[in-house]
This record gives C-alpha cells, structure tokens and sequence, in this order.
C-alpha cells in the first residue's frame, strides 16, 4: 500500500469511532504512545556531539574538511561536494 492509501484508510477508520468518545480516547493514547517509540536520528548526547566535533577538527588538520568558497551559496556547496540537491 502506498502512503497515500494508508493515510485514506486510516482516516476511514478514524471515522467510524469519532462518535465513540471512549474509542477515540483511547486511539489517541496510542497513537501518542507510537508517535513517542519514533526515534529522531539526528537526536545525540552531548558526549557524541563533541565526539562529532573532535573528528571533524582531525579531519581539517589532516587537510581533508571542505570548505565554501566566497560568495558560494550553499546549495552549489553541497553540489560541489557530492551531496546535490
């Protein structure tokens, strides 16, 4: 199914208890309890942060960081780098 199918029959679904007041508690709740198991990736500690940051100093001093190049948006950085948008 595709995202779009899923939403639809979610919402039909949603539909038929919107009624019961008790139901939609309840589908809330668990819904609230799926939304908090969702992990951010980009989520870190504090100790992987600076341990982000201390690799990437060694990688400037070894001469491998990427630089902008004056008036270079970063659009056409990221390009230039490999990452293209």
């Amino acid at each position: 199914m595709t995202t779009l199918e899923l939403n639809s029959e979610l919402f039909y679904t949603m539909g038929q208890l919107a009624s019961d007041e008790g139901l939609m508690k309840k589908l809330l709740a668990y819904a609230k309890k799926l939304v908090a198991k969702k992990q951010d990736e980009t989520l870190m500690t504090k100790d992987e942060f600076f341990a982000k940051l201390d690799r990437a100093e060694r990688q400037i001093a070894r001469g491998e960081g990427m630089e902008m190049l004056p008036n270079e948006d970063l659009t056409a950085f990221l390009n230039r780098n490999g990452y293209g948008i």
